[in-house]
């Protein structure tokens, strides 16, 4: 698959802006520590939450106890947000990635996925027949986001607004 091209958007960026390379926002993807879930409940309400992620294989991957709400909520609509980003105004890029989660249950990559957390966020997981267990006793659904569209907004001059769409 190829990377996806960015296309400014004229209306919300300095005339001088030009899309970022999409490696640059994998660099944020992968670097990033914590994201901001969205998703809606039952009845229509946002639900939003911290959550860590790691980039794998071109993809986000999120772990959630099946108790919770934001899983409750991916069960039964499995479209999401995730946002990164730096607290500044005139510096740093923001990302908005939009898309669907599918559940992760296949042995290697939960295996590869396990040993990421571990060692980009000191978080020990244990695979699982079908997720994460944590600390062996709760157990974690593990999901893939699978992005439709990825906004980034790029801070400081000059100021932009780049739109990557996926096949």
């Amino acid at each position: 698959m190829s990377d996806p091209v960015g296309e400014v958007h004229p209306q919300f960026s300095d005339p001088a802006a030009t899309a970022r390379p999409w490696s640059e926002i994998v660099e944020v993807l992968d670097g990033a520590e914590i994201f901001w879930l969205s998703t809606t409940r039952g009845d229509g309400r946002p639900h939003v939450t911290p959550i860590p992620s790691v980039w794998h294989d071109g993809r986000l991957h999120i772990a959630t106890g099946a108790a919770e709400q934001k899983a409750k909520n991916l069960a039964r609509d499995p479209r999401c947000i995730l946002t990164t980003g730096t607290p500044t105004l005139n510096a740093g890029l923001d990302l908005v990635v939009e898309g669907t989660v599918e559940r992760v249950t296949d042995q290697a990559t939960l295996q590869q996925l396990a040993t990421m957390w571990k060692d980009q966020l000191d978080w020990d997981f244990e695979v699982t027949d079908d997720g994460f267990a944590d600390h062996g006793s709760r157990n974690a659904i593990v999901y893939a986001v699978n992005a439709q569209k990825l906004l980034a907004f790029g801070k400081g001059d000059p100021f932009s607004q780049t739109r990557y769409r996926f096949a």
